[in-house]
């Protein structure tokens, strides 16, 4: 992977704006100055996720991601620092010049081409164990659910032995490191007996991503055996709540939505059948990753999960995460049948074409789901359910779209167009009277300690000298950046500093370039974002601002002290310096004017 100097690293990232970058993953609302939308690193029901164009910076308050564009690149796209500045001077036309590179970037990049070799050679082992006498079983399962030769070729289907080390030893034979295999997923390792396969007796599933490249596997015992499917762990290249199964040929389709299914014989089915579209998450519940994904290569999404409760369930939970992402979705009944690989072995793919196009607005199907709660002949349950229709017609904002759909409701359930939206209105007035909902935790924070109390002071005065020259000119004056006192804090200070002095301006996201590794680039975006309790007064900020400064340079001069050589004797003059001046800063009144 290629090194490119600060200068074309900056110009790079300086082309491309942060908000429209990650508007295309993520869909973003602007509030104030800022932007915010559902975090794609975890999930969430509340968004959390926040973009400043001013700072081009993201933070998230929930789980703690945050950064410059390359950042979210490099977290979303799982890209390398050089791959991520690949694509963005791509993306804005930016022709990079070709350096050596740096032995870090070279190790990390290798590391990752290691780990997609093990798992394509992984994948060769198993196809091969597929057409061997050792596959028999596998191979006659694969004919039982009704896949074709050409089918198992496209999806690279295979199996792995009985045997519980015959990959292991596979690979070994191949010169590959026991810590390299261990990372890929694919091995375990136990005291007693060693390396031994992570899938075993298992019908295999490769997963790629959607450069088709195999990330990691899914697995359908052979047999009696549990878990009946099992999936490789996440690893460096395998992020099973960001890619999804079948993407990397459904997204060429010429079909204007994709089909998206629950398990990946449901894929293979369709695609079987004729229906280039179709995905599958990896053994998991649709996630807001997934979503934003999806919004990538489609703007329409049809789910097709099994037809039994927990299916309905599952797309239950899956309409608002593609909402939320600005994906529309229907929902495809496949009834009398569970999923779309039962349907298309009983009536084919033209049949399924004719439950494509009959497919459900997913609102008027979660009403029809909601109408199954109710005892419609009696005149309360009938209200109850009226009632409960009006609040969930409240989760649309814009007006027009409000009313297409009370019209909607309204001719399907007999009731008054009037007195439907009266109806929602009034429940829109009783939900603004009642006491404001807290949000719902993202379970993210809930078992982190709380963060110690100086930190957290330091990042504050951080977060207000990134925000206002002002706010610097006043702190420069009693703080320097030696007083902060742990050391990625008081490097972004020295940092902060010295782009005032030079430039008068502040530039946030260039900083978080110079740091090496994501870690340092996400605790160094984290001191940009201190959540600051909102200050009423212009008396409350100065009070704030001066406690806080005080905080500060009393822990500085106490960390001072206490490492202090006794015959350091210009750092004791400096210690009873700064000592004097504190106390003279404890009379003062600091003023934010």
């Amino acid at each position: 992977m290629p090194f490119y100097d600060e200068n074309v690293i900056e110009d790079v990232r300086s082309r491309n704006d942060i908000v429209d970058v990650i508007s295309g993953y993520v869909r973003l609302q602007k509030k104030g100055s800022n932007y915010f939308g559902l975090c794609p690193f975890h999930n969430e029901k509340s968004p959390s996720f926040s973009v400043s164009q001013s700072k081009q910076m993201y933070y998230c308050f929930g789980c703690g991601a945050g950064g410059n564009v390359y950042t979210f690149l490099m977290e979303y796209e799982n890209f390398s620092f050089g791959e991520a500045v690949e694509a963005l001077a791509q993306r804005a036309g930016v022709e990079l010049p070709r350096q050596e590179t740096t032995s870090q970037m070279r190790r990390e990049a290798d590391y990752r081409q290691k780990l997609f070799e093990v798992n394509r050679e992984a994948g060769k082992f198993y196809y091969m164990m597929l057409r061997s006498e050792q596959g028999s079983h596998a191979l006659d399962y694969f004919k039982n659910r009704g896949l074709s030769r050409e089918t198992m070729q496209k999806f690279g289907l295979g199996c792995s032995t009985k045997y519980s080390d015959s990959l292991y030893r596979y690979l070994k034979k191949m010169g590959y490191e026991d810590g390299l295999l261990r990372d890929s997923g694919l091995i375990t390792y136990d005291e007693r007996y060693g390396g031994r396969d992570k899938f075993f007796n298992r019908a295999m599933f490769p997963i790629m991503n959607v450069h088709n490249k195999i990330i990691g596997f899914g697995g359908r015992v052979m047999g009696e055996g549990e878990p009946k499917y099992l999936n490789s762990p996440e690893t460096k290249i395998f992020d099973k709540s960001r890619n999804l199964y079948g993407l990397n040929l459904a997204r060429t389709t010429k079909k204007p939505q994709l089909l998206l299914c629950e398990g990946y014989m449901d894929v293979i089915a369709l695609h079987q059948a004729g229906f280039d579209n179709g995905v599958a998450s990896l053994g998991t519940s649709l996630t807001s990753g997934h979503a934003s994904l999806l919004k990538r290569y489609t703007k329409e999404v049809y789910i097709t999960y099994d037809s039994d409760a927990a299916g309905v369930k599952a797309a239950l939970r899956a309409i608002p995460i593609l909402k939320e992402a600005g994906v529309a979705s229907k929902v495809i009944n496949m009834e009398p049948y569970k999923d779309p690989d039962e349907f298309m072995k009983a009536l084919g793919a033209e049949e399924y074409q004719k439950r494509i196009d009959q497919a459900e607005n997913s609102f008027l199907f979660e009403i029809r789901i909601l109408e199954q709660q109710f005892d419609l002949k009696d005149p309360q349950g009938k209200t109850s359910f009226y009632n409960e229709i009006a609040k969930k017609l409240l989760n649309f904002t814009e007006e027009l779209e409000r009313n297409n759909y009370i019209e909607a409701i309204a001719q399907k359930y007999r009731i008054g167009f009037e007195d439907l939206k009266k109806l929602v209105y009034h429940m829109g007035t009783l939900e603004g009277m009642s006491t404001p909902r807290r949000p719902l935790k993202s379970g993210i924070n809930e078992n982190r300690k709380k963060e110690d109390g100086m930190k957290q002071s330091q990042k504050l005065l951080l977060t207000w000298i990134a925000g206002d020259i002002k706010m610097y000119d006043i702190i420069r004056r009693y703080i320097v950046p030696s007083d902060f006192t742990e050391e990625l804090y008081e490097k972004v200070a020295e940092l902060l500093y010295g782009q005032y002095q030079d430039t008068q301006t502040v530039n946030p996201a260039q900083i978080i370039s110079l740091f090496d590794g994501q870690e340092e680039q996400r605790e160094a975006a984290s001191l940009f974002h201190a959540q600051i309790k909102e200050l009423s007064t212009k008396a409350d900020m100065e009070k704030a601002l001066k406690e806080t400064i005080i905080r500060i340079k009393r822990n500085s001069i106490e960390k001072r002290s206490a490492s202090l050589d006794p015959t350091d004797l210009a750092g004791l003059q400096q210690l009873v310096a700064d000592k004097r001046s504190l106390q003279e800063l404890e009379k003062l009144h600091i003023s934010i004017e």
